[in-house]
């Protein structure tokens, strides 16, 4: 009966992937535990907003779809980590990316991929909250949340976590909805997509 329940699994894993021998090798090394720290396949987000509940519910996230499938804007490749993860690459790539310019640890000389992540000389992975807190929290690596004054604006941005979170999830969302026409990404407008509470 186990060997059973493990070939199902396994069969619903392949067919879910699409026995992409790629997205598989990349899905394998995506869900390796580097030192303490190990990838989970969903996440939610925004379960502790400060925010009314009834408006900000929590977000489910696929971060195996997200890291295995081709979820680029142009829908062409798998998502880079450092295009979400943007400190984990050397300050001089980061650099290449503005307004996003930051490297963690400052010193980085490697950028964080499927592959890197299993070589335990590798960085942690730093949670996107340890430099974008909520409003009125100091951030654990930073004295305090990193701010960026955008193309156009003359005031600075205060990146803190749901601001970071939405600009990131958003403008990718927006700009492959854009690309490609699709109607699954949901976009900035429709925010009850994401915030499902479920």
């Amino acid at each position: 009966m186990k060997l059973f329940i493990v070939s199902a699994a396994l069969a619903c894993f392949l067919c879910v992937t699409g026995c992409n021998s790629s997205a598989l090798r990349s899905a394998s090394a995506s869900l390796t535990a580097q030192g303490t720290q190990t990838l989970k396949d969903e996440y939610r987000l925004s379960t502790d907003s400060k925010k009314d509940k009834a408006k900000s519910l929590s977000v489910p996230f696929s971060h195996l779809n997200h890291a295995t499938k081709k979820y680029s804007v142009d829908g062409t490749r798998v998502i880079g980590c450092a295009e979400c993860h943007h400190t984990d690459q050397p300050a001089a790539e980061a650099a290449k990316h503005p307004p996003l310019k930051s490297a963690h640890p400052a010193d980085r000389t490697v950028t964080l991929t499927a592959e890197t992540f299993k070589d335990p000389k590798t960085p942690q992975v730093a949670t996107c909250r340890a430099c974008h807190a909520q409003e009125g929290t100091k951030p654990k690596l930073l004295d305090a949340n990193a701010e960026i004054t955008y193309e156009g604006d003359t005031d600075p941005t205060v990146l803190t976590n749901e601001e970071a979170y939405h600009r990131n999830c958003n403008i990718c969302h927006d700009q492959a909805v854009e690309k490609r026409k699709i109607t699954t990404a949901p976009t900035s407008n429709e925010c009850v997509k994401c915030h499902t509470g479920k």
